[in-house]
């Protein structure tokens, strides 16, 4: 750690020439308060507008001299910044990454500019059946916790929204006591920490930024909501409130969600973009293999706070959704009500090891696990939870789908095309 607070996390690996840098904040949409849905995503474009030593035209092409590419994201906890290049590249970035966060520019041009990119990318959302679905689901769950709003904001919010309330978020937000840097690749650790010290070590820490902290009450009963639209496809969302990373119910409730539609890792950036091996998987036998739905997911991720275990289906040609969405919901109260077998357990496991090694085959992936279970965590879990993973019995999933799978600590939602 430097004196100013950042925390740097540096992982030497010398298979290649390269290097990759995330630079993760602690802030996401869990931070905003209404008014200001979406201020952590349009300050992260903002950051990518020019800053003092970076003029805006060049900033995007500061990588892509070095053959490298760069990209970052925010979500509920965290806003991040990567770039993997070569490893001469490794000073460049660390610069890039000071000016980052201390010297961004927020032109007043830029700021409307960006007003109307960000505004057509939620309207372009929503005309997604299946991400609207999402957002109302999620916010239909959540009654007091900041979880419940998109990360894209609320399109009023994001009309009203000043040039002054983006760069004072910014200023609260992006100092180094509320920031990790990560650097994984060829390089060595002592002369990366001294450049480290070199780019970042002169900028102030700043005071502790101040927290939205809610916690959310118990729910009372099943939610449900009905979205009728022009659409050509009907969807199935069915949310139920899960644990937190650091809940001992975490490990358990992965293997359940592996269990019940499929493994998918630990890496929200790799993890979900790709096929998940799910076709023994209980849900898929029971809605695609049944013949009542074309695809079924699922979704539980490492969070700060309790969030959700979200089961999504699309339903097949000709099946009236009603029949979609009562076979799901009698697919997951039998995993409630009588659990799952060895079987099922054993091999959620083991595609589950599977899944964490595969997800740690590059430095940028490697990367991206330290800081983000930093920021929501600590990342000693990271590290802990293959263990945790293999500790984990039958009892301990039935225990935790007969608590979690409860009928009231559920919302069900559902497009219906018009």
């Amino acid at each position: 750690m430097l004196d100013n607070g950042l925390q740097v996390r540096v992982v030497e690996m010398h298979t290649a020439p390269l290097v990759s840098v995330w630079c993760w904040y602690r802030v996401g949409s869990k931070d905003e308060r209404p008014g200001l849905t979406g201020v952590s995503h349009w300050v992260e474009h903002m950051n990518f507008k020019g800053t003092t030593g970076i003029p805006p035209d060049d900033f995007k092409q500061f990588i892509d001299r070095f053959g490298g590419f760069w990209n970052g994201y925010t979500w509920i906890d965290q806003t991040t910044y990567m770039a993997t290049a070569t490893k001469d590249a490794l000073d460049e970035m660390l610069f890039m990454e000071a000016e980052r966060m201390d010297r961004c520019l927020y032109d007043a041009e830029a700021t409307e500019s960006e007003r109307s990119v960000i505004v057509s990318e939620l309207q372009g959302g929503e005309n997604d059946p299946d991400h609207l679905l999402d957002i109302e689901v999620t916010a239909t769950a959540f009654k007091a916790h900041p979880y419940r709003h998109p990360t894209i904001g609320w399109i009023g919010d994001l009309q009203t929204m000043t040039r002054d309330d983006l760069h004072g978020f910014y200023r609260r937000y992006y100092t180094p006591a509320n920031a990790t840097l990560v650097i994984v690749g060829d390089v060595e650790a002592d002369q990366a920490l001294r450049q480290v010290e070199r780019r970042f070590g002169g900028i102030t820490a700043g005071p502790e930024p101040s927290r939205v902290r809610t916690t959310e009450p118990d729910q009372t009963g099943e939610r449900r909501l009905e979205i009728v639209r022009e659409g050509a496809t009907g969807y199935v969302k069915v949310a139920y409130h899960a644990p937190a990373a650091t809940d001992p119910d975490f490990a358990p409730m992965l293997v359940l969600d592996a269990a019940l539609t499929g493994a998918k890792g630990l890496n929200l950036w790799s993890s979900f973009s790709g096929p998940t091996p799910q076709r023994r998987a209980r849900l898929y036998r029971a809605l695609v293999d049944g013949g009542r739905a074309a695809a079924v997911s699922g979704s539980f991720v490492a969070t700060a706070e309790p969030y959700l275990f979200m089961v999504s289906a699309t339903a097949g040609e000709g099946v009236p959704l009603d029949e979609l969405r009562d076979s799901a919901l009698a697919a997951l109260d039998s995993a409630r009500d009588d659990g799952v077998s060895d079987v099922e357990v054993e091999r959620a496991k083991r595609q589950l090891r599977a899944r964490i090694v595969l997800e740690n085959n590059s430095i940028t992936n490697i990367g991206h696990q330290i800081g983000f279970f930093e920021t929501v965590a600590g990342a000693h879990l990271l590290a802990q939870l293959p263990g945790r993973i293999a500790e984990v019995s039958s009892e301990d999933v039935a225990r935790v789908a007969a608590r979690y799978l409860a009928t009231n600590n559920r919302t069900v939602g559902w497009f219906r095309p018009a």
